[in-house]
């Protein structure tokens, strides 16, 4: 694997001698939401497997072409998990690109995203250099905040070749509860339920069927279904499954799809269209024919941004304007990793 990562190393070398931008690669699973705009492809598929796993220590770390599914499997078998749980959005999804996207499942507000359980990153910068940021140990915080900062920057600060992570323990116990409410009533309720010392995993609302998962020990998660009612739900994996694959039918359509993050106790945002909560209320996606600036302002009214998840040019994400210090700050770190704004051009976080 040592040549693998040396050529990738003498590619990113040779861009940046010639300014030539390029397009970083995984399983191409995610190119419906952003595409770089680039002649020349860098692919990490050859770049993959498990370097080191200690079940005992709750830490995996994995190059960066792995398959996702495969360290998934991995896991399993050992009764672990991604608590973060990554969307992988097709069978090619690479654990890579879990990280550059850092799009995390229906448990991200109750356990973290997926930024919070990165402990080290290795990554190959601007200039061709092979960096490494944190470590593989859960006590090591050395240039913690580095390694996070590759979560999400969709490699337009570097190219990610290896990750360690945190892992948890899969739940003894789940179950999945639901209520007929009006999406002011399911918010109220979803957070109160936040305010409490409830096992509340997942939640998800969408036409007044308000959905929670419960997840524990099994005398915790049936103390809890006591206290809070509702019904159970036959198919409650497989409609968070559905859920964190987008596969669920309120995905499938033909308008463009929108994501709001915003606080949780946000009030309803009164748009026409069709309408999914998650996240105890701070993810709302919409399904809308609305005014860009009009989505962004619904959401800077709530507290929080939007963004066009599908249904655009992904070579050009729609976003909202960053405030003048954080485009300032975004400048400066573009510069700093990547000078000559090689690295996926055309994304978020290149100026």
């Amino acid at each position: 694997m040592q040549n693998t990562l040396q050529a990738l190393m003498d590619q990113v070398r040779n861009a940046h001698a010639t300014a030539t931008p390029l397009r970083i690669r995984g399983g191409h699973s995610k190119c419906f939401w952003v595409a770089a705009d680039a002649p020349q492809e860098l692919d990490l598929r050859p770049y993959s497997g498990i370097v080191d796993y200690e079940p005992s220590e709750l830490v995996i770390t994995v190059r960066a072409g792995t398959p996702l599914s495969e360290v998934e499997a991995l896991l399993r078998q050992q009764g672990q998990m991604l608590a973060f749980e990554p969307p992988h959005f097709g069978p090619t999804a690479t654990l890579g690109g879990a990280m550059a996207t850092g799009l995390s499942g229906p448990r991200r507000p109750h356990v973290g995203s997926a930024r919070d359980f990165v402990l080290g990153v290795r990554m190959i910068d601007g200039l061709g250099r092979d960096l490494s940021f944190g470590g593989r140990v859960i006590k090591n915080v050395a240039g913690f905040d580095v390694s996070r900062l590759m979560v999400g920057a969709l490699g337009s600060l570097g190219v990610i070749t290896e990750v360690s992570l945190k892992v948890l323990p899969v739940p003894a116990f789940e179950i999945t509860l639901e209520w007929q409410l009006q999406e002011a009533a399911a918010l109220t309720r979803v957070n109160e339920w936040g305010s409490l010392p409830l096992p509340v995993s997942a939640t998800s609302l969408q036409n007044g069927r308000l959905r929670a998962r419960l997840s524990g020990a099994e005398v915790a998660v049936r103390a809890a279904m006591r206290q809070m009612g509702g019904e159970p739900v036959a198919d409650g994996e497989l409609w968070w499954q559905s859920l964190r694959e987008q596969r669920a039918a309120f995905f499938e359509t033909e308008r463009p799809l929108w994501r709001l993050a915003v606080k949780s106790t946000a009030a309803p945002l009164g748009l026409s269209g069709a309408l999914l909560t998650e996240w105890g209320g701070a993810q709302r996606w919409i399904a809308s024919d609305h005014a860009p600036a009009q989505l962004h302002k619904a959401a800077r009214d709530a507290g929080g941004h939007a963004l066009l998840f599908r249904g655009g040019n992904p070579a050009r994400p729609q976003l909202g304007a960053l405030d003048p210090v954080l485009a300032q700050i975004h400048r400066r770190l573009k510069h700093a990793f990547d000078p000559k704004g090689i690295l996926n051009p055309g994304l978020p976080g290149n100026f």
